[in-house]
């Protein structure tokens, strides 16, 4: 079936669902100014930039919708008939704190709040909770959100098929990282939008990726330059698709020529990984746990001194948004919740490898919508030069 935008009637029980954790919080209601949060309680998607927004959820009460002046057109078709508009940024006045004096002393949730701000702000109210419980019930994803991601999922692997089916062809002519990326990103792209831009007007999509090659695969985030990958070497792609706002990823490592048994050998490893990942998170595990038992996987294989990060993010109106699986994060894992899967082997100066799976946690495991590692086992991610 193919997904849908969310609808005003999905946007509506996101409203009631934090009206209800206020009250479970002993507030009033929560003032919800992170984009994200404002998007999964009204659908309007409108970008970050120094005039803030928000949306008043009161625990009684119709729902205020705070807004620039310059964007009171674009708060139609919300269903919050009551909108509020502030001149400009910076104004007399801090327009968080206008906000919270037209809301009146009230004890409430704020997921925002600039240091700065602090004092006046607990001045100007009963009490100040600065918990993000929009975040918080974001973590658990309704069914139609789930569409999307799934959706998402199939773009990212799209941009991989694409390129392990032209890589050979590009560098075989000179083609470059950029030129390998260039291609892959049209052919995605292209299908992304043919598929769903009429049906989402005006709401995000779109796909970001990074393609990576030799010594610099070793860097976790670095630069897609003008360079021609050599046989031997590794080749990281990391792909983002979004749709309708929600986010999901895919990843591979490719190999340009005949697999070393090394090369071979720390794939292995970092399936082995992945596997993990998933098998802790369908037990219930904690996030941490999962990037342990994850990890694991790396260290008995005598790769530990090359890992450089956890194991995985949430995912959802963010392409990175909690919970974590990494250290340091006890959120307990249950159905609904959406994560990436990153093993990542880096030896400087010498390669690096990489690969991604989007999982959903489900009543009965884990679901992994991203399907190329799955489609393109181990001896089959070469690049044929």
């Amino acid at each position: 079936m193919t997904p849908a935008p969310l609808t005003p009637g999905f946007h509506a029980a996101a409203r009631d669902r934090l009206r209800l954790r206020a009250q479970a919080a002993g507030l009033d209601g929560l003032l919800l100014c992170h984009v994200a949060n404002i998007a999964y309680a009204t659908g309007l998607f409108l970008s970050a930039n120094e005039r803030p927004m928000a949306v008043w959820l009161p625990v009684d009460g119709e729902a205020i919708l705070f807004m620039p002046e310059l964007e009171r057109e674009n708060a139609e078709g919300t269903g919050i008939a009551d909108l509020r508009c502030y001149p400009e940024f910076p104004g007399h006045v801090p327009p968080v704190l206008w906000m919270l004096e037209e809301i009146g002393r009230k004890r409430v949730g704020l997921d925002q709040l600039e240091a700065r701000l602090l004092d006046a702000a607990r001045a100007a109210t009963a009490a100040l909770d600065l918990t993000d419980h929009g975040m918080l019930e974001r973590t658990v994803k309704q069914p139609e959100e789930l569409a999307l991601v799934r959706e998402a999922a199939h773009f990212a692997d799209l941009f991989l098929h694409r390129l392990h089916a032209q890589a050979a062809d590009i560098i075989r002519q000179g083609g470059t990282e950029q030129d390998l990326m260039a291609d892959a990103m049209a052919h995605a792209r292209g299908a992304l939008l043919a598929r769903h831009r009429d049906a989402f007007p005006g709401q995000p999509m779109g796909i970001t990726a990074s393609v990576h090659s030799g010594p610099r695969a070793a860097l976790p985030h670095g630069a897609v330059l003008p360079r021609v990958p050599q046989p031997g070497e590794t080749l990281i792609a990391g792909i983002g698709g979004s749709l309708g706002g929600y986010h999901a990823e895919s990843g591979v490592t490719l190999i340009l020529g005949t697999p070393s048994a090394e090369q071979r050998r720390i794939m292995q490893a970092m399936e082995a990984c992945d596997l993990a990942a998933q098998e802790a998170l369908a037990r219930g595990a904690s996030c941490q746990q999962v990037d342990d038992a994850a990890l694991e996987e790396l260290r008995k294989a005598g790769l530990g001194r090359a890992i450089r990060h956890r194991i995985g993010h949430g995912m959802g109106l963010q392409g990175h948004e909690a919970p974590w699986l990494a250290p340091g994060d006890a959120t307990s894992t249950g159905p609904g919740m959406v994560f990436s899967s990153e093993p990542g082997v880096y030896r400087p100066g010498r390669d690096g490898y990489r690969t991604i799976n989007t999982m959903i946690t489900t009543e009965t495991g884990v679901e992994v919508p991203s399907r190329f590692q799955t489609d393109t086992p181990i001896d089959a991610r070469v690049i044929a030069l």
